[in-house]
């Protein structure tokens, strides 16, 4: 299978900006990592305001990780001017999720004109003398693609 194009040259620059553009990742503390055509990385550094009682990562921070990974895989593919919002996720926890952070890798498994669909696997990262993930959560994520209206027009019709 050959690899994704990136329809957009800035489309590094155009993922980064969504995200950390959204009041819920930048509260969340959302990192933006390595970011390649149908492929993206989300780091969610530990804290503890973000966990059970227990320690471990809740469970919603961890599916709105894997949202928001899927979402900025299939961002990568969207052409200049074009974003798009989930429709639909579904998230499997696999293991508890305690670490230094919780990082999750987006991939594409469909680009289309109108509906995309990602996978994201979420890991939770410890150093021990060496970086040890341990695969804690994976998901689907189905998005709808749309042209993000030019402000300078008014409402594009």
């Amino acid at each position: 299978m050959d690899s994704p194009r990136a329809p957009n040259p800035d489309f590094e620059r155009a993922v980064r900006d969504a995200v950390l553009s959204m009041p819920a990742a930048r509260r969340l503390g959302f990192q933006v990592g390595r970011l390649a055509p149908g492929e993206a990385e989300l780091v969610q550094p530990y804290r503890a305001e973000l966990t059970q009682h227990d320690g471990f990562v809740q469970g919603g921070v961890l599916g709105a990780l894997a949202d928001f990974a899927g979402g900025c895989a299939a961002g990568t593919l969207l052409p200049a001017g074009w974003a798009n919002m989930t429709i639909d996720y579904t998230v499997k926890i696999v293991a508890p999720a305690r670490g230094e952070r919780i990082v999750a890798r987006g991939r594409v498994i469909k680009a289309g004109p109108t509906i995309s669909v990602a996978a994201a696997d979420v890991y939770s990262s410890t150093a021990r003398g060496r970086e040890v993930e341990t695969l804690c959560a994976t998901a689907f994520v189905t998005l709808r693609n749309i042209r993000v209206p030019d402000p300078r027009r008014g409402a594009d019709r």
